[in-house]
């Protein structure tokens, strides 16, 4: 079964950080999965929140800030002291740090709240640049975003997300134009996820954090889980349990 960190590797770090991020590019797992909203000035950053009151000494939604205002705020001192002066990193940066490392990279497009105007587009530019477009999933809640994205390149990778338990989810998923499901953990233990699986469909499953589960959906044929701890998983992995 392969391994995406999650968020970096957001049980060990402050998530979609650049420090969490280099602990994933360091470990010889599958990929890695990170979220982006785009700043009042076009800028994409990477975080999973619409607002950085969570993750940061700042409040106030990212849409309606600009990217040296978030800049100004500490992003990593609300997960630990030591983290003290994390900045919110843009997407280029994040690409940076994986622009020469082995793994497949999760996009996930946080448009489901906020409509993000430009941001697809931007988002395949950049991919581009960086001569990543074989080596990404482009994911998102917002499926009408997912639909436009793959019309736009259809060459990249698609995934839909969705926390509910879905009648023939593949289906849809070909309607929408996904290439893959990215599923909320306890919907795939039913004849829903037996039946994505069974219908060729990569399925990966978020968030999973427990060793105790892994092998119950590696029976079921899943392809890959998003978790927090990376290297715990890998080493459960390796271990032959």
């Amino acid at each position: 079964m392969k391994i995406y960190a999650h968020r970096g590797s957001a049980g060990t770090h402050p998530e979609n950080t650049i420090s969490a991020f280099k602990v994933a590019a360091a470990l010889p797992i599958f990929g890695v999965e990170f979220d982006v909203h785009m700043t009042k000035d076009g800028e994409l950053v990477v975080i999973h929140d619409e607002k950085i009151d969570r993750t940061s000494n700042g409040q106030g939604f990212i849409k309606d800030m600009t990217l040296s205002q978030l800049e100004a705020y500490d992003f990593g001192a609300w997960y630990s002291q030591k983290c003290r002066g994390e900045k919110i990193p843009t997407l280029r940066e994040v690409l940076y740090v994986f622009k020469d490392t082995h793994h497949h990279i999760n996009i996930e497009l946080k448009s489901d709240i906020f409509p993000y105007e430009g941001m697809e587009d931007k988002v395949i530019e950049m991919l581009q640049d960086y001569r990543l477009t074989n080596r990404v999933v482009v994911s998102s809640f917002n499926h009408e975003v997912i639909q436009s994205f793959k019309r736009k390149a259809p060459n990249i990778e698609t995934a839909i997300l969705f926390m509910e338990v879905m009648i023939a989810p593949h289906k849809y998923a070909d309607l929408v134009g996904a290439d893959a499901l990215h599923a909320f953990f306890p919907t795939v233990i039913r004849k829903m996820g037996h039946d994505a699986v069974a219908s060729g469909k990569k399925v990966r499953v978020f968030t999973v954090n427990d060793e105790a589960y892994v092998d119950m959906l590696e029976e079921i044929g899943i392809d890959a889980i998003f978790t927090d701890y990376p290297k715990k998983m890998l080493d459960y992995l390796n271990s032959g349990k």
